[in-house]
């Protein structure tokens, strides 16, 4: 199971810009490892989403248990192939 839920949700408002969003809740653990998550995760997304995210619409990365221990490498493949998952 991955460290995160990926929302995504067209906008619907004729703007081609993707916009991106973290959340990550005070049950991951304290605000450290909060922040540690949240960077990890908009890393992910200044990365991922130009090529690979929906034009026009919200993307949202929810944090998870277990995910600040995830490899980031690990974290990238199951990103990637969320994202491809919308394409289809």
């Amino acid at each position: 199971m991955p460290g995160f839920v990926l929302l995504v949700r067209p906008r619907d408002d004729g703007d081609p810009a993707i916009r991106m969003g973290v959340t990550v809740t005070r049950k991951i653990g304290n605000a450290v490892a909060r922040n540690r998550m949240k960077r990890r995760f908009r890393a992910l997304l200044r990365e991922l989403l130009p090529e690979s995210g929906l034009r026009g619409a919200d993307h949202v990365l929810i944090g998870r248990q277990g995910g600040i221990e995830r490899d980031f490498a690990q974290m990238r493949v199951e990103l990637a192939k969320a994202l491809a998952k919308l394409s289809r």
